[in-house]
């Protein structure tokens, strides 16, 4: 017979209270960090589905990280983009307005509002986002734009900036005898043909046609039996047009109209009505008198002729010095900010007698573009130089370049508005003074001009409303992932959080169970026989 004794069924004991010990302290350690366990393990069957759903928590966050980047960045922006819009307006505002009061610099007010604003307008193009330049597209540490001092002054003698260019381009359309480079002759001897050429700049290249000067246009005339010939397509090298009187007699009021190109593409009009009043009003062609005694005789026809010949070379004169140079500083803008840029060929400009421009460089002009080119085909649209994933399936775009059409043509009529100046030193010379005039009125108009709205081109509010659509998806995204959050957050808090009561209640049953253990093995550890019997 085997008889046990009291040590092995007292270590059976110790063990459970042991057992009932660790179920203790899990169930206290749960209690305190409101976690079923530290491991996977012990989530048992929901591992996987807790697995999950962190993941996706994660993933949600690091779309919010990018959300809070990409508004900020576009934020930035915005912030230019607003500034820009209100530089537009100021200086359109300030050219409808501008008169011709001239200070001592040759400028007028609303050119130092253009001026302050040009300097603004670089600053705007070159915001930048911690280490990401907003408006370089892909090329973010480059800085956009050329610093604004270099591109109005030039870097040094040897890198023009515009105002340099503008002067060339000047010069070069004036020509050697200020008059646009036309000119207007009448038959020797006298006939009743009155004709404006333009001036023969390239002898040996006749089927090429010069871009600098006055290009005749048109001609009309309300004369009756007088005849016009239109300018030639044929011959674009040296293209004429002229006015014939024949044997008609112009009436006071009767009018010849001509049109010419200027270097900007616009159109100027010159309107002169024919007139018998001394002295003779402004814009008009006196009548002439016949003179049977002239070697031959002159008829009235012929004597009109002469005067209106006499009156076009003045009108034509007063136009290139006028409008024309508006108009040329306009397009030496365009030049200075095309891609490359184009200059003027040969020195001194006046005689220029280049058929085409030819384009500058980093080593003799201002590059004042850096970032990456608004080329479509090779680089793509300019939102789509910056892409970012908000999320698992929506990408937003967000990109901006400086040389985008809205940008770049505000920058550009801004800069040529600044850049304009006339010599305040001899605005005491009226006729200096008229021809300044004129100058800032054509200037005045095409900047407002330039600055308008035209439809179906860009302008910077319509930037503005691409970034406000990313704003707008970022947005909706956002929204929609924090629900997701709050709902995976819940889902895994039940997989792996626990029920505090429910906990509570099992550590003070366990609490109970392991105390009335501990009391009957002290009981069994103090028997005896003497006791037991």
């Amino acid at each position: 017979m085997t008889i046990s004794g009291v040590g092995g069924r007292t270590s059976y004991i110790g063990s459970g209270i042991l057992n009932l010990r660790s179920q203790l302290d899990t169930l206290t350690q749960q209690l305190s960090s409101g976690k079923i366990g530290n491991t996977y393990a012990d989530l048992g069957s929901g591992a996987s589905l807790s697995i999950a759903l962190r993941a996706q928590i994660t993933t949600v966050a690091s779309y919010a990280d990018t959300a809070t980047n990409l508004n900020t960045r576009i934020g930035v922006a915005n912030l230019s983009l607003q500034r820009l819009v209100a530089i537009g307006t100021e200086v359109k505002g300030a050219a409808v307005s501008a008169g011709g009061n001239f200070d001592n610099t040759g400028q007028t007010p609303g050119q130092k509002t253009a001026s302050l604003n040009f300097f603004d307008s670089v600053d705007m193009l070159n915001a930048r986002s911690g280490d990401r330049y907003l408006f370089s597209g892909r090329a973010t540490n480059t800085a956009p734009v050329a610093p604004a001092d270099q591109i109005m002054n030039g870097n040094g003698a040897a890198i023009a900036g515009l105002k340099q260019v503008i002067d060339e381009r000047k010069t070069a359309d004036l020509g050697v005898n200020n008059n646009g480079r036309v000119g207007t002759t009448v038959g020797v001897p006298v006939t009743t043909v009155v004709a404006i050429t333009e001036e023969d700049m390239t002898p040996t290249a006749p089927a090429t046609a010069s871009p600098f000067g006055m290009k005749v246009a048109s001609i009309a005339t309300t004369i009756a039996g007088a005849t016009v010939t239109q300018p030639s397509t044929a011959t674009p090298q040296q293209k004429s047009m002229s006015v014939n009187f024949g044997t008609s007699t112009p009436q006071v009021g009767d009018t010849v109209t001509v049109s010419f190109t200027m270097p900007d593409g616009t159109q100027e009009n010159i309107v002169l009505t024919a007139s018998d009043k001394t002295p003779l009003p402004a814009n008009s062609f006196a009548i002439g008198a016949a003179d049977p005694s002239a070697t031959p005789p002159v008829t009235v026809a012929e004597a009109t002729a002469i005067k209106l010949n006499e009156a076009l070379s003045t009108a034509m004169k007063d136009l290139a010095n006028g409008p024309m140079v508006a108009a040329s500083a306009i397009e030496a803008g365009e030049n200075f900010f095309d891609n490359p840029p184009l200059r003027v060929v040969g020195a001194p400009n006046a005689s220029a007698t280049s058929v085409a421009l030819q384009a500058g460089d980093e080593t003799n002009t201002v590059i004042w573009y850096h970032g990456e080119a608004n080329d479509v085909v090779q680089n793509g649209a300019a939102r789509g130089s910056a892409v970012s994933q908000i999320d698992t399936s929506i990408t937003v775009q967000y990109g901006a370049r400086a040389d985008e059409q809205a940008l770049r043509n505000q920058l550009q009529t801004v800069a040529v508005f600044a850049a304009v100046a006339v010599d305040a030193d001899k605005l005491n010379n009226p006729a200096y003074a008229k021809d300044a005039n004129a100058q800032i009125t054509a200037l005045n108009q095409r900047v407002a001009q330039n600055l308008a709205d035209v439809p179906g081109q860009q302008t910077v509010e319509n930037i503005q409303a691409d970034f406000a659509g990313a704003q707008a998806a970022i947005k909706s995204s956002t929204d929609r992932q924090v629900q997701t959050k709050a709902m995976a957050q819940t889902m895994l808090d039940s997989i792996e959080g626990i029920n505090n009561d429910e906990v509570a209640t099992k550590i003070l049953a366990l609490q109970t169970a392991l105390q009335a253990s501990y009391q009957t093995t002290s009981t069994l550890y103090q028997m005896s026989l003497v006791k037991f019997l």
